[in-house]
């Protein structure tokens, strides 16, 4: 059963790799070890088997075998968010209900994706598999599978479950309009980890992103810079933060986050197909253009850059 009420969920919120072994499965042990250095590091949440988490590269049953091993060994610490999305209603609320079972303490979910689903698709998707169990829903907002306008996100709001949104686009005046027009206690997740300043400095209740695996010290000090009203500390760490990640997507970054990981002591694993992985040798390279970016911006305060 749930532990924590969706205003417990805010802060910095990794939105989860999956610790993939050499042969593409599921890493036990390393996947408990890393969340428990997320824990000591200090995020207040976990976002598990979404995009970063490679959740549509996984089976229905692998993608629970995961929220189980991650829920098992938070133990309660930490808010859970699973995320359920799938193309299939049905699908997706297998997933919930196994969510709910397992101890989460919420669901998320993308629209429905590959077809194009008109509104009342995709409203009667998230009613179906909001109602399917207690937990509280996060709508995730994402141009990857089409961008959801303010006025649809308003009326997904109007089911009693929506109680928030992953709102990954750079549009960040609607962040304001949303807890205008919804209220306050509706949930605002920042999703853009580049503009994790503007969304928290526009409302957002809490950031969840990819990087975060990687450099949550920095976010967290972006986090509480913002709250803090220190916005000049909290312009130098996005500065940072933006020149580490814009770096990355050059390559398949997942890839670089994992390499990272063994860099400070924790076992990364390998990504699915078709992402590809870098060698040893290759990250050799990254090391070097992330040591002259280190040095040329005079970045301070991030724990993998200090060990190059």
């Amino acid at each position: 059963m749930a532990k924590f009420e969706m205003k417990d969920f805010v802060g910095v919120i990794p939105a989860m790799m999956t610790i993939f072994d050499k042969n593409e499965e599921i890493d036990e042990k390393a996947t408990r070890d890393f969340v428990n250095y997320l824990i000591k590091k200090g995020v207040d949440g976990l976002y598990l088997t979404g995009s970063t988490g490679e959740g549509f590269l996984m089976t229905g049953e692998e993608r629970k075998k995961v929220v189980e091993i991650v829920i098992s060994e938070v133990d309660g610490r930490i808010p859970v968010m699973v995320h359920v999305g799938d193309i299939g209603t049905k699908k997706s609320i297998e997933l919930a209900k196994h969510a709910y079972e397992t101890g989460a303490d919420a669901i998320s979910s993308v629209p429905p994706f590959y077809w194009k689903f008109k509104e009342d698709n995709m409203f009667q998707y998230y009613k179906d598999i909001s109602e399917s169990t207690p937990l509280p829903m996060v709508v995730y907002n994402v141009p990857l599978v089409g961008a959801l306008g303010i006025d649809f996100v308003k009326r997904l709001a109007t089911i009693d479950n929506v109680k928030g949104v992953k709102y990954t686009l750079p549009t960040h005046f609607e962040i304001v309009q949303m807890k205008e027009q919804i209220g306050e206690d509706f949930i605002i997740y920042s999703g853009c980890d580049e503009m994790a300043v503007s969304g928290l400095m526009n409302g957002a209740d809490g950031i969840i992103g990819s990087f975060y695996n990687i450099i949550p010290e920095l976010f967290k000090d972006i986090y509480n810079a913002v709250r803090n009203n220190d916005m000049e500390t909290a312009r130098t760490k996005q500065d940072a933060a933006v020149h580490i990640i814009m770096y990355s997507v050059k390559y398949d970054f997942i890839s670089i986050m994992r390499h990272v990981l063994r860099m400070l002591g924790v076992e990364g694993g390998y990504s699915r197909r078709p992402f590809s992985n870098l060698s040893d040798s290759e990250f050799e390279a990254v090391k070097s253009d992330l040591k002259e970016i280190k040095t040329k911006h005079n970045i301070e305060g991030v724990d993998f850059l200090d060990l190059l």
